[in-house]
């Protein structure tokens, strides 16, 4: 019967080791299970991060842009009230130059032309004040 015995042992411990590794895997699996469940949340969090960060840089880029198109718009602005200011300069002395003309040909005459200037720049101050 020692054999019988022996052999019954035997198929013991293979059960007992098989129950054993049984378990171990089990445990193992479900360690997994968590570090997956662990990895998807990790993802997802990533994820929002990555969105909530090129949602930032969206709009650093775009206040960036309208900041920029604002100095442009400024900057042409104050370019273009420079140019009005030259064009009356210029629009001014071309009314000199021509009422001049216009007044020595009536007078027949010739001042010096600093006595031209003085006194058609003053006709002229009076029409703006006016």
């Amino acid at each position: 019967m020692g054999l019988l015995e022996e052999r019954r042992q035997k198929i013991a411990d293979e059960f007992a080791t098989i129950d054993s590794e049984k378990e171990a895997t089990e445990k193992l699996k479900e360690e997994y299970e968590h570090k997956l469940k662990n990895i998807e949340a990790e993802r997802r969090l990533k994820i929002a991060e990555a969105a909530n960060e090129a949602n930032k840089l969206s709009s650093d880029i775009k206040m960036s842009a309208q900041e920029e198109a604002r100095e442009i718009v400024n900057r042409t602005t104050e370019q273009l009230e420079r140019d009005v200011a030259s064009a009356k300069v210029q629009l001014k002395e071309d009314m000199v130059s021509i009422t001049l003309a216009a007044a020595e040909k009536i007078l027949h005459e010739k001042l010096d032309d600093a006595k031209e200037r003085q006194l058609v720049s003053g006709f002229i101050d009076g029409i703006e004040k006016a």
